[in-house]
């Protein structure tokens, strides 16, 4: 019988780079809770305690706003990329960007 291991996708972000274009991708789907789940992911892959620590957070309080049920505030959003030194930025698009005619 063949073992299988569980996929875990921070597992795959051992590059700043790599943690930039994961949650680039993730807003350009423009699903709130996909951001969240792929920054929960992010944060791990940069070491959760760490982060939580330089966010100003405590690692409890991180873990619940970017679990399945959490809803994280723009303010710790935008800490919890700071600590991981990931900026977030907005450019102008055109109406074929947001999939329409």
């Amino acid at each position: 019988m063949n073992e299988t291991q569980p996929y875990d996708s921070a597992d795959y972000l051992d590059t700043k780079e790599a943690v930039a274009e994961y949650l680039s991708a993730a807003i350009e789907e423009g699903d709130a809770a996909l951001f969240r789940t792929a920054l929960g992911v992010a944060a791990r892959a940069c070491g959760m305690t760490q982060i939580a620590r330089e966010a100003g957070l405590s690692r409890e309080s991180l873990y619940r706003a970017l679990s399945d049920d959490g809803n994280p505030s723009l303010d710790t959003a935008l800490r919890v990329l700071k600590a991981m030194n990931i900026r977030l930025f907005a450019r102008a698009g055109t109406l074929a960007d947001a999939g329409q005619p």
